[in-house]
This record gives structure tokens, sequence and C-alpha cells, in this order.
């Protein structure tokens, strides 16, 4: 909270999402307020939000000029530009860059800093990086994989503990629902549903699967319709309209959650998997190194080489084996929930960068 003594200070709040209606869905305890990056708490810091109004231009250069326009001609007074992801704000992170925008910028950069082969592009992009004053990254792995890279500077670059709103959690878990899942997986980006379902298809165990039938303008895994599934499995497509509330009560309904992706440089499945912390429920997942904590080592669950199938199906007829040894998985998921990973600790952290605290020198 603010002492009587913090400076009050504005911030700008971009989202590469519509916020405002993100906003609304926050407010009507529709949407858990970690998916907003901690900006909702913010003000318990001294440190008031000027929203930026959202675009439905999706194309990069358009969305750019949209959001450079906006954000200039903006008449309401602020002291810093925050901002989820840099998508959009390229021109504005050039500008300030050249000096000619006057405001610090900080975001959130989700995939590790990289070299680029052309070096045309690699001089474009020393430039860009010098636009941006701080950046929130979500693990150790990112930024030691950043500073690979001579466009990456060490005094810019902060960990923040992204984590769940407990709070959000807590109602649906108050509910008492019954436990009508064993296994679910209610991800969408980058799922390996092929090996997903191999292996389940060599158990007995019950794996309810909610996924989109689409993903932006494609399909993102076939695995779900063409290969056969046993009668354990069972999918249940969104089409985008289950809202996050409905899909927490889901995933509160089962007794292990499942992360199945593919090979990636960032955070894939971090979501899915704060939420199941936050639920205090055992988690089996892909041994992706650029998580903030690895879910084996800490207790929480189980991991999985990419592509393992008969390593899935060992984890799952572990958690299946010994149900007080998972329960105590996720006990040990939710005390980190609580101790380490949501969304105060999270918004405090943000806050102080935000009103240049703790900043590496």
């Amino acid at each position: 909270m603010e002492s009587s003594t913090t400076k009050k200070m504005r911030a700008y709040y971009y989202n590469t999402r519509d916020v405002q209606f993100m906003w609304q869905q926050w407010e009507d305890g529709q949407m858990p307020s970690h998916l907003l990056y901690g900006a909702t708490l913010l003000p318990e810091h001294g440190i008031e939000l000027v929203m930026h109004r959202s675009s439905k231009v999706w194309t990069r250069w358009r969305l750019m000029i949209v959001t450079a326009w906006r954000i200039l001609t903006c008449r309401q007074r602020y002291d810093v530009l925050y901002a989820t992801a840099f998508r959009g704000l390229e021109l504005i992170i050039f500008l300030r860059a050249l000096h000619l925008y006057r405001h610090r910028i900080v975001v959130w950069h989700h995939q590790p800093i990289v070299e680029s082969k052309s070096r045309l592009r690699e001089i474009v992009a020393r430039l860009f990086y010098r636009g941006i004053d701080d950046m929130f990254f979500f693990s150790e792995k990112i930024i030691a994989d950043s500073l690979k890279s001579a466009k990456a500077r060490p005094e810019r670059m902060h960990l923040v503990h992204w984590g769940a709103d407990l709070g959000f959690y807590d109602r649906i878990k108050s509910l008492r629902q019954e436990k009508q899942y064993q296994f679910i997986s209610t991800g969408k980006e980058l799922r390996d549903h092929t090996t997903l379902v191999r292996a389940f298809n060599e158990t007995d165990a019950r794996l309810d699967v909610f996924t989109l039938n689409y993903h932006g303008d494609k399909n993102p895994d076939t695995a779900l319709e063409t290969i056969p599934l046993k009668e354990n499995i069972h999918v249940h497509y969104t089409d985008g309209r289950l809202i996050p509330l409905e899909l927490a009560k889901e995933a509160d309904r089962a007794t292990c959650v499942v992360i199945c992706s593919y090979a990636t440089n960032y955070t894939v499945g971090l979501t899915t998997l704060v939420e199941a912390m936050a639920l205090g429920l055992p988690i089996i997942c892909s041994r992706n190194a650029q998580m903030p904590f690895d879910v084996e080592k800490e207790g929480c669950g189980i991991t999985v080489g990419y592509g393992d199938v008969e390593g899935w199906k060992r984890a799952v007829e572990y958690i299946q084996s010994h149900p007080e040894e998972a329960r105590q998985m996720g006990a040990k998921a939710r005390r980190m929930a609580e101790e380490k990973y949501n969304d105060r600790i999270c918004a405090n952290e943000i806050a102080d960068i935000i009103r240049g605290k703790g900043k590496k020198e």
C-alpha cells in the first residue's frame, strides 16, 4: 500500500489486447487481475493510470501508426508509459531512442533478445532497444539468454515474479465443486496435443482437453481430429466463448493440470501454470527451461521432455497411483503462489521500477 508521503504518479497503460473490455471483465469478477500485469494494483502504490484506447487494427504497420497517433495526441498528463508488450509501440520506441518522445518507456519483454543475422536489421534493432528504459522478464533464463546479445543492457533488465490473482481463485475454491475430471488441459498456445493424446491413449486415465477449434486464422493443431481418441479422452471445443472464470472453474474440478507444449524460447504455458498453483493443483508439464522455476525440482509436479510420449505416460500413471503425493505437490504449488508468485508481489516489483526504485546501477 502507498504511504502518505508517496508522490503521486501517472502511467500511460498500454495493453496489446482490448484493455477496456478486459478491465470491465476484471471489475465484474469474470477475469483474474494478473492478466492485466499488475495494473489494477498500481493505484495502491500511488500510480494512477491513463488508459490507452485499444484498436481493432491488427496489421502491424497500421497498428503502429494508430497507436503512435493515440499516444502522441493524448491530452492527459502522465509520467511514464507502461506496456505489457511492445507490439504496436515500435514507432514510439524509436522516437524515444531519438529523444523525440520524452516519457520513460517500461515494457514487458516476453522472449529473449537475440542477434539478427542481417547486419542492417541488427543496426536498426540496436537503435530500437535504446528507446526502452526498462524491461520486465519472466525468468532468469530469458534474461541470461538475452545477455548474449550486444543490445541487452543489464541495468535495464528486471526479473519480475508474475503470478496469479489469489483472491480470484480463492472465490472459485470456496464454491467447493466436486472433482469431475482427473487430468485437464486448458491452454491453446503451441500445445502438443499429438504427444498428449498418444500418451493418454496408453492409459486408462481420464483426460479433458479444453481448446479452441481455431487460433487466430488457423487451426494450431489437428491431432485432436486426426488421431483416434480412446474413450478416456474428452475434447471440449470452446470457440473462444469460455471466459477465464469459466475455464478456471473447469480446472478446479480436476485433480491435476497438464501442460504439454512444443519446444519454444519463451514461457509457453505460464498462464496455465500460475492458475494451477493458485488452485493448489499438481502439475505435469513439458520441460521448458524458460519457465521461472522447475516444477519438478520445487516439488509441485512432474516435468517431461518435449515429445516424450513414454515420459508422459509414466508421469500420468505416477500421479494416478500416488494420490497423497499428488495432493502434497498441489499444496507446495499453492505455497509458492502465496510466498512468491502472485499479483501483489508482481505489482510491488513493477511499481518500484516505474518509480525508479531498485534499479541496477
